[in-house]
């Protein structure tokens, strides 16, 4: 099946703004990729117009991702911050009807990084508190014809959704009211069994795949099943793109959230690179 393959503008900077959006597009567009993820990490860092103009020079398809920074939880938070973390999943959904983007992606639950120990019980009360707290948000999604994808991450980065599973179970009723998953190969890898029943699990939910090697780095000559991997998201129907995620060791908030503590390849353009050849071979 042909499917976009873009990759994350975070593979060379962070924050994402107005000043290094048009260049930064320009080179993945030279690079030969289809589309394009674009971070707001902060409402305003940059603007639709200038997207817009740099999309039509470029011919990348757009696709919003956000952060949850400090102080962006929705679950288990003061009513302040969880009030300001929906009107910044606002303005991200607002960004992404602007320019054209499908989705709004990322780990939309508590802020990346928070983990706390908690009983079976204390569970369900805090995915009912999600489904709270997400519903006002997915129902602005899909009045503005944008999925919001929640992304369930390791282990380490949280402790609230790490498996498709418990993501399934949190959302629920929210699932299809412009709630979908996003996935993460470098995540399941890390928490899935098997990421083939995982994906088989998310089925018509899934709304947005991102891939990496199992190291963080450039997809490709790792561990990753990746021939099964593209297998199964044909399976289950998945249209959508293939979207690299990495990042530099260079950008301090991004690199420490996501622990890169190393260079993932010689370059960030090597990277890019590498991993573009690859899932084309695929």
């Amino acid at each position: 099946m042909e499917r976009l393959t873009g990759i994350s503008t975070w593979v060379w900077e962070s924050p994402l703004t107005d000043s290094n959006l048009p260049g930064l597009l320009a080179k993945i567009a030279a690079m030969g990729f289809d589309a394009v993820e674009l971070p707001l990490e902060n409402d305003g860092d940059f603007t639709p117009g200038t997207v817009l103009d740099s999309l039509a020079a470029s011919g990348l398809k757009p696709f919003v991702v956000g952060a949850m920074a400090p102080g962006r939880d929705l679950v288990a938070a003061d009513p302040g911050s969880v009030e300001r973390t929906q009107a910044y999943l606002a303005a991200c959904i607002a960004m992404a009807s602007s320019i054209g983007s499908p989705t709004v992606c990322g780990p939309f639950y508590a802020q990346t990084g928070r983990v706390w120990r908690m009983s079976p019980e204390q569970r369900r009360d805090a995915y009912a508190e999600l489904r709270r707290n997400l519903q006002p948000v997915a129902a602005r999604a899909q009045e503005a014809g944008v999925v919001l994808g929640i992304e369930p991450l390791n282990r380490y980065e949280t402790s609230l959704i790490n498996t498709v599973d418990q993501a399934l179970e949190a959302l629920g009723p929210l699932l299809g009211k412009g709630v979908g998953l996003a996935l993460d190969s470098y995540h399941l890898h890390i928490e899935e069994r098997s990421v083939a029943a995982a994906v088989r699990a998310a089925g018509e939910h899934l709304v947005h795949v991102q891939v990496c090697g199992n190291d963080r780095g450039a997809p490709g000559g790792d561990q990753t099943d990746w021939k099964g991997f593209l297998q199964v998201l044909n399976e289950v129907g998945y249209t959508g793109p293939l979207n690299i995620e990495s990042f530099t060791v260079d950008n301090a908030a991004i690199a420490v959230a996501a622990s890169i503590w190393r260079p993932l390849a010689p370059s960030q353009d090597e990277l890019a690179q590498g991993g573009l050849a690859f899932l084309r071979s695929l």
